[in-house]
């Protein structure tokens, strides 16, 4: 269909893609059934975060990640909901644009709670350099990062629908693969964060926070990391890959199968694994905390030595090393309590040998 025919049956726009895209043509018996499931998956995960999110407030323990993911979740409910509605609409364009555009941009909330994460791994592992200020730059730039690439995003699929003109599309086009280059770097970059702090050798305590061992922290992000970066990339390639026009076959790569499990179906696992291992607990750390010692309350933790293998990756429990610390103090130089049985002998033998002096010089005088 050229220029002409689109413009005499669309009129001014949206027009629909030439090319195929991933996922391929939605239809009412395939699409429809699979993304009402993934919208009670979703309805189903706002629900839990936000529960852990209001107990948590009642208590006076703020998380607003849990918040944040609430968020994730309620925006992928109305993504859910536009899709089911532009599909059983299918000449409805706008709607189907809006559907679009909410696919690409809602996973960003995720990003930032997997970079919070990290940031807090980092902080307590190696509190010289995680609190630095460059350091810590890195983090609201990153944000900011997201913010702008979310607009140039939506910018682009909104231009790239309403004109036919080839330059106009050639630049949309870099624009959307500069969006979804930048969103699967992003998405990694928790992962080459956390894999460096625990390279790095560290010379002092690790800053404890939250509940649970510090492994088991490191393994809950590299593994969420791992999955929304998964989905970040296969997105991102195909994006590089030659268009393929809708006249030819549908490639494999495009399949509604890939589609819905690089989008959603890691998303859904991410939501549900926050929420059954507790980030609410393991992640928390101290309103305004700030600073070395700030997430354990323990600022003048500043030792310098190398440790052992087992302090390095949290094995000990708390109370284990509390008792430790304690055996060892009473071993360098506690001093005895005075009440000891022994102690109570030594004073019993010094105030005989006293008395017998004192009678002795009495008799002597007399």
């Amino acid at each position: 269909m050229d220029a002409a025919q689109l413009h005499q049956n669309y009129g001014n726009g949206p027009y629909p893609s030439p090319a195929w895209s991933l996922g391929g043509r939605p239809t009412v018996g395939v699409d429809v059934p699979i993304t009402a499931v993934f919208l009670v998956l979703f309805i189903a995960g706002a629900a839990t975060h936000m529960t852990i999110f209001q107990l948590n407030r009642r208590k006076g323990h703020k998380f607003l990640m849990s918040a944040l993911i609430f968020g994730f979740c309620m925006a992928r409910i109305v993504t859910c909901t536009m899709r089911i509605s532009s599909i059983c609409l299918p000449q409805d364009l706008d709607l189907a644009l809006a559907a679009q555009i909410f696919v690409a941009a809602g996973v960003v909330i995720l990003y930032i709670v997997n970079l919070i994460f990290a940031q807090r791994i980092i902080r307590a592992q190696h509190p010289r350099w995680g609190w630095n200020k460059a350091f810590s730059f890195l983090f609201p730039f990153s944000y900011f990062v997201i913010v702008a690439t979310i607009i140039i995003l939506i910018v682009s699929v909104v231009q790239m629908s309403f004109t036919m003109s080839p330059s106009i599309r050639s630049r949309n086009l870099s624009m959307r693969l500069y969006g979804t280059t930048m969103f699967s770097v992003i998405s990694f970059l928790p992962i080459p964060l956390v894999l460096l702090s625990l390279v790095v050798p560290r010379r002092v305590r690790v800053d404890k926070f939250g509940s649970g061992r510090l492994r088991t922290k490191i393994a809950v992000l590299l593994s969420a990391s791992i999955l929304v970066c998964l989905g970040a990339t296969y997105r991102c390639a195909t994006g590089w890959l030659p268009a393929v026009l809708t006249t030819q076959p549908l490639p494999a790569y495009y399949a509604k199968a890939a589609f819905y499990m690089m989008n959603f179906g890691v998303e859904v696992i991410v939501v549900y694994l926050y929420a059954f291992i507790r980030v609410d607990r393991r992640f928390h750390v101290p309103d305004g905390a700030h600073g070395k010692g700030a997430y354990s309350g323990k600022s003048g933790n500043t030792e310098s030595r190398i440790y052992t293998e087992e302090e390095t990756f949290d094995d000990a429990p708390a109370t284990e090393q509390g008792k430790l610390g304690s055996d060892v103090e009473t071993a360098v130089g506690t001093p005895v309590d005075a009440t000891t049985p022994s102690t109570k002998v030594r004073q019993s033998e010094d105030e005989n040998t006293w008395n017998m002096t004192e009678l002795l010089r009495t008799a002597a005088v007399a």
